[in-house]
């Protein structure tokens, strides 16, 4: 019942969709009517308000933070990882939205650094070098999902391993116009207008 009680608290966290929350209090529009109609910070950028894109990507961040945090203070380390798992299925599947929420990078790697730091930080790191390489952003949040469960295996076995081997397979599948662009060589880079 406790593990059942964190994934709810977690998933309603993760509902909470803060890019569409910022760009209507900002008087941006419909978040949902604008570039590629995704909620998270990435089309929060599109509307051409930094701080706003800033925003959005530190609160979805936070949200998967959070859900650990409390999970963990108030519970144990089991509820800290499915209020955590809970939080990023929130962000991508939000009952408030008819389930169409985000592709879960920031929540990720929010989830990930209040998990383990360590992990958090490399897989933030990993995402950071690649785009510093090959300057598509999706590509490297891909990168850095698909090398992060074969780093928690190593530093801290295999509930973490499974845990984000769960949300890396949930963020490829969300990502699945964006790997069609890559392999077709059309996706966008950073800092370049599509």
């Amino acid at each position: 019942m406790t593990l059942i009680l964190w994934a709810a608290i977690g998933y309603l966290l993760g509902t909470i969709p803060f890019g569409i929350v910022i760009t209507r209090a900002l008087g941006l529009g419909d978040l949902r009517q604008i570039g590629s109609g995704n909620i998270g910070a990435t089309n929060v950028l599109r509307t051409g308000n930094r701080p706003a894109a800033l925003a959005t990507l530190l609160l979805d961040s936070g949200k998967g933070a959070i859900a650990v945090l409390l999970a963990r203070a108030l519970a144990d380390p089991h509820a800290a990882l499915i209020a955590g798992a809970a939080a990023f299925l929130g962000h991508l599947f939000p009952v408030w939205l008819s389930f169409r929420g985000g592709k879960g990078v920031a929540t990720f790697l929010g989830t990930l650094l209040a998990l383990d730091w360590r992990l958090g930080l490399v897989a933030c790191g990993l995402w950071l070098l690649t785009a510093l390489i090959l300057r598509i952003s999706s590509l490297s949040a891909l990168v850095a999902a698909a090398l992060t469960p074969f780093i928690a295996l190593w530093l801290d076995g295999k509930a973490m391993a499974a845990v984000t081997a769960f949300m890396t397979v949930l963020i490829f599948i969300r990502h699945d116009a964006n790997i069609r662009r890559i392999l077709a060589g059309s996706e966008p880079r950073i800092g370049k207008k599509s």
